[in-house]
């Protein structure tokens, strides 16, 4: 079966100094992968040139197995959608006002919104369960709301695939939890997703797929059982951790502080 996605040797460098080197990854609709690092291993970069705000020094990126470089820019946007990290607005928009903004690659300059483009916000709002906050100002809801209006404005833009840099970043713990959630209901309903984070209780939870990447290369890609391992986790972010089956399908992955005398068994 064709990739949904496919990169190929796919490298960038920012003046002259390399920070992506031959990366190969493919992903297929509707599964969920998450890309884990520390800072400056690439995740950021790898996502803006998936997105088509960066070209390639080498290599390709093939969506629905055309290249993205031969993909017009309001095509593309209607492909994949970016949900950036959660934000304020300087202006008191209406969250409907927030979302609708997702249709604009399907308009003319200018043109007015129609029915049809109410309806799919509508849509999109109640499938997240915020229909409720169409009419509330953005500056007003909470910061998980806000991260849900992001993703209802994707929904509406039309893409099947999302693009996510740390969804869950700056969102308190119940909001990063019911964010991950509807991350689950989305790759149910087709939704092909692709996020970075720094959490692995975030991949644990949500993801099909993990790619561990560090200096700019991947060094691991595989399922979550392959990759999330305490040796995989210790070599990538240099601590010690575990990882627990607290039931069944159910993992978590813990520090192995010292408590005492002792560390974590």
């Amino acid at each position: 079966m064709m990739a949904l996605l496919s990169l190929e040797r796919l490298s960038f460098a920012y003046h002259r100094s390399e920070v992506l080197a031959d990366v190969d990854l493919s992903m297929e609709q509707g599964e969920v992968l998450a890309l884990l690092g520390p800072n400056g291993s690439g995740k950021t970069t790898l996502l803006k040139l998936i997105l088509g705000l960066l070209r390639p020094c080498r290599g390709s990126i093939r969506l629905h197995d055309r290249d993205i470089r031969t993909i017009p820019r309001q095509e593309l946007a209607r492909m994949v959608a970016y949900v950036p990290q959660v934000h304020k607005e300087s202006f008191a928009y209406r969250v409907c006002d927030v979302v609708m903004m997702g249709r604009t690659p399907h308009s003319a300059f200018f043109a007015r919104y129609g029915e049809t483009d109410r309806r799919i916000v509508g849509e999109a709002l109640e499938r997240l369960g915020i229909g409720h906050l169409a009419e509330r100002p953005y500056t007003e809801v909470s910061g998980g709301e806000r991260q849900l209006a992001l993703i209802a404005r994707a929904m509406a833009q039309g893409a099947r695939t999302f693009v996510m840099d740390e969804p869950t970043n700056g969102l308190d713990y119940g909001n990063q939890l019911r964010l991950l959630e509807r991350l689950k209901v989305l790759a149910g309903a087709g939704y092909t997703v692709i996020f970075s984070t720094h959490h692995p209780d975030h991949a644990l939870a949500v993801a099909d797929r993990v790619v561990m990447m560090r200096r700019g290369r991947v060094i691991r890609d595989g399922t979550v059982g392959e990759t999330l391992t305490p040796q995989a986790i210790q070599e990538l972010y240099s601590v010690d951790v575990r990882v627990y089956c607290v039931e069944e399908g159910v993992q978590v992955c813990v520090p192995a502080v010292r408590l005492g005398n002792g560390a974590v068994p």
